[in-house]
């Protein structure tokens, strides 16, 4: 017995072994490892347990963690200073758990082919006594520095929202493994009464959770998600100031948005649900001024290459528009300058015009879309970047542009009452549509150049294919980012009649606008 007690240890790793391959006499050596939590000194067994599961094999993560958890809990609940032990040991499995795939379908949840849903589930049951021992001590009289110490311990928990179920699909509806791990983790925090807004928002790392401040953010962004977006625990946080909260919870979405797919999702969808919380036409102008509202979420729609984000991140970005007040809808607009994505900018034109029609309606009239504020801001919606050079196929806004100066001319009595503001607009106008006129000459007849090079080329081609001359679009135009000379010769054909026929569109429209003028 005192051979066991003091070596029985070193025979821990060769049984788990047996138990991890499933040998014959499996229930043999489940219960020599139980004699042993029983007999074997308790701080040696543990060092040992905690080795083994350093150096685990990669492929026997699962099982290895599987086959010890039970026996952990057995032995840390007999040691009396447990905290620390506790804690050293959630840090172990969940270093262990990190290295595991995380599954993204149903059905990969469902084989769980690398346990990690089985192992998620046997954490919870491992933390469950000791979360059940603070919840007995916490507000009694007779707490000791252990009890808090082992409240502090169970914080690590928070180490698996930054993996794995920030790169988990977690949705209400499903109720998949990783989600039940999600809503425990949250669960645990309520238990231990480690209130939600001070880790969210006046969070700082004196509390040994051993993780850095990227990956601590990281991990409360994965909080945020989890309690606004699927409403976990919700009932515990005190959500009254709801601009307060968007600004806080846009350090999470700026995180977010700045990672890959699964990421972007989890912050576009904590984007939105922290701006639905707020009124519209609230935001005021002053909170412009933090980059973080905007940049990170135009940098997923001109680069993000996956379309269904782009268009989720649209959806954000006309709710965003939406909840600001007239004078920031105004000063946001202005970044139109700045965008260099003609889709962006054609966007941005449509909801201008959509503010200038809801400004002309009785008792929605407003200084920044009517009158001298909006002159400027048709300044800067009536100008073409490089003069005569400007590339019409690539600023596609023009016709938004014109659209949008047709529109008004037609709407806006007030204009037309108001001298100088009136005699400013035409100025605009004039200068705008006389430097297009010019643009849209040179790029008819650069195109009408290039569709005749390249049907000149395709008869070449069919008289004597092997002598054929490489068409001149080679360098000099692209589409959407592809460049015209990778395509077909019937597409090349069609982009270019395309471009002449929006010539047309361009044109008949300035005549229009010319017309309403005169009238």
């Amino acid at each position: 017995q005192v051979i066991v007690k003091s070596m029985g240890c070193v025979i821990l790793a060769p049984l788990l072994n047996e138990v991890v391959k499933k040998a014959k006499g499996l229930d043999q050596y489940q219960a020599a490892i139980t004699h042993m939590t029983r007999t074997c000194r308790p701080n040696k067994l543990l060092d040992c347990m905690l080795e083994i599961i350093e150096g685990i094999d990669p492929g026997a993560i699962s099982e290895t963690i599987l086959a010890l958890l039970p026996h952990l809990q057995s032995l840390l609940r007999l040691d009396e200073g447990k905290a620390a032990c506790v804690g050293s040991t959630l840090s172990a499995l969940q270093k262990q758990l990190s290295r595991l795939p995380v599954p993204y379908t149903e059905q990969q949840e469902e084989a769980d082919e690398y346990g990690l849903c089985r192992c998620s589930a046997a954490l919870t049951v491992f933390t469950e006594p000791f979360v059940e021992e603070v919840k007995r001590t916490d507000g009694n009289c007779a707490a000791t520095a252990e009890d808090e110490e082992l409240k502090i311990e169970l914080l690590k928990c928070m180490r698996s929202l930054r993996e794995p179920l920030l790169e988990a699909e977690l949705k209400h509806d499903r109720r998949s493994p990783l989600w039940l791990f999600a809503v425990e983790i949250m669960v645990t925090l309520s238990a231990i009464k480690e209130p939600l807004p001070g880790l969210l928002f006046f969070s700082s790392l004196r509390k040994n959770i051993l993780m850095d401040n990227n990956q601590f953010k990281e991990a409360r962004a994965c909080l945020a998600y989890l309690l606004f977006v699927q409403l976990i625990t919700i009932d515990n946080f005190p959500a009254v100031f709801h601009v307060f909260i968007l600004q806080c919870n846009m350090e999470y979405i700026s995180q977010l948005l700045s990672k890959k797919e699964s990421h972007l999702l989890k912050g576009l969808a904590l984007f939105t649900k922290s701006l639905e919380r707020v009124q519209d036409n609230s935001l005021p102008v002053s909170l412009l001024d933090l980059k973080s509202f905007y940049s990170n979420l135009r940098r997923v729609l001109t680069d993000c290459p996956i379309q269904h984000l782009r268009e989720s991140g649209l959806q954000v970005f006309q709710v965003f528009i939406n909840k600001l007040d007239a004078e920031a809808k105004h000063k946001f607009f202005c970044m139109l300058k700045t965008s260099n994505h003609a889709g962006i900018e054609s966007y941005i034109i449509k909801n201008i015009r959509n503010q200038f029609e809801l400004s002309m309606k009785w008792g929605n009239a407003n200084e920044w879309f009517l009158g001298t504020e909006f002159i400027s801001l048709m300044t800067l919606v009536l100008c073409l970047p490089q003069g005569a050079q400007t590339d019409l196929l690539r600023s596609m806004d023009v016709m938004e542009s014109l659209n949008l100066l047709r529109y008004v001319l037609i709407r806006d009595e007030e204009l037309r009452t108001n001298k100088d503001v009136w005699e400013e607009l035409c100025r605009i106008k004039e200068e705008y549509l006389k430097m297009l006129r010019v643009c849209i000459s040179i790029s008819r007849a650069y195109y009408s150049s290039e569709l005749k090079a390249l049907r000149e080329d395709q008869k070449l081609k069919a008289k004597a294919r092997d002598a054929a001359r490489p068409t001149k679009l080679v360098k000099s135009i692209t589409v959407r980012k592809e460049k015209v000379s990778n395509m077909s010769p019937e597409v090349q054909h069609q982009v270019l009649q395309s471009a002449l026929v929006t010539f047309d569109l361009m044109e008949s429209l300035i005549v229009r606008i010319e017309e309403i003028t005169e009238e």
